[in-house]
């Protein structure tokens, strides 16, 4: 493990990223010894200064959980980052775009939790019992270390590259509809850039969410009833200018939109 001031040192550099909309040069070309345990003792110090600093928790998000994503990144397992009630967006949003570094779209599926979800056992149909209902989301990756060259380490102390998310479209309750064929397509100023399909989040959107309980009683933590899931994107991350308009289509499950100011 990386000592505890190394740990501090490293958040106070992201702190002072996120304020100045830069990155930071990559943790792993500094620390080569820095480990995935490592990454997520920085995470879970710059959530506990959010929280400290009066900033609500409301969720987490779920990454590189589908073959695109992990081609996209050139990482091969997932990881997964905390979500701030300041992090989420209405339907609809104008939303300013020097508030990030890097800005991409991802398409995934919310999980609104009405139960606890405890690992390190928990399944898919425990997933299915605990959650109150699924709505659609983009998630806004903002990156605040430099892209090129990044590793696991890197993401997963960047907040897995969490930036905001936008929920909008129809909720629905996890059993009225098959969440594997929720499909989506992604438009940005009117022209078509992406399309995916749920099942490409490990066979099943509620695996993620599974995954995500039982890896995060390794860190003793776990779900709370009413927090949102970001489950992860099934389609690859697209790039968002300054004055972009992005609209992601649901087809049954509505439409999710914004604009970036």
């Amino acid at each position: 493990m990386l000592p505890k001031d190394t740990i501090t040192a490293i958040v106070d550099e992201l702190a002072e990223a996120e304020q100045a909309r830069s990155t930071i040069a990559l943790l792993t070309a500094r620390y080569p010894e820095m480990t995935i345990e490592d990454s997520y003792a920085v995470q879970n110090e710059w959530r506990r200064r959010g929280i400290e600093a009066g900033r609500k928790p409301v969720g987490r998000k779920i990454g590189l959980t589908s073959k695109v994503m992990q081609a996209a990144t050139g990482i091969t397992e997932p990881d997964y980052g905390a979500i701030f009630a300041d992090m989420v967006y209405e339907n609809g949003s104008v939303i300013e775009h020097s508030r990030f570094s890097n800005v991409r779209i991802e398409v995934e599926l919310a999980f609104v939790l009405g139960a606890d979800l405890t690992g390190p056992d928990v399944t898919v149909f425990d997933v299915m019992a605990a959650t109150d209902y699924v709505i659609p989301a983009l998630e806004i990756l903002s990156s605040r270390i430099e892209m090129a060259g990044r590793t696991i380490v890197d993401t997963i102390s960047d907040n897995a590259a969490m930036g905001a998310m936008v929920y909008g479209g129809n909720p629905v309750k996890p059993h009225e509809i098959d969440l594997r064929w929720v499909s989506a397509l992604l438009y940005r100023n009117e022209t078509i850039e992406e399309s995916g399909v749920a099942a490409a989040v490990l066979n099943h959107p509620a695996n993620g969410v599974a995954w995500l309980a039982n890896k995060l009683s390794q860190h003793g933590d776990s779900l709370a009833a009413g927090e949102i899931i970001l489950a992860g994107s099934f389609t690859r991350p697209m790039w968002v200018e300054q004055g972009d308009t992005v609209l992601c289509d649901y087809a049954d499950l509505g439409t999710v939109t914004c604009r970036f100011s």
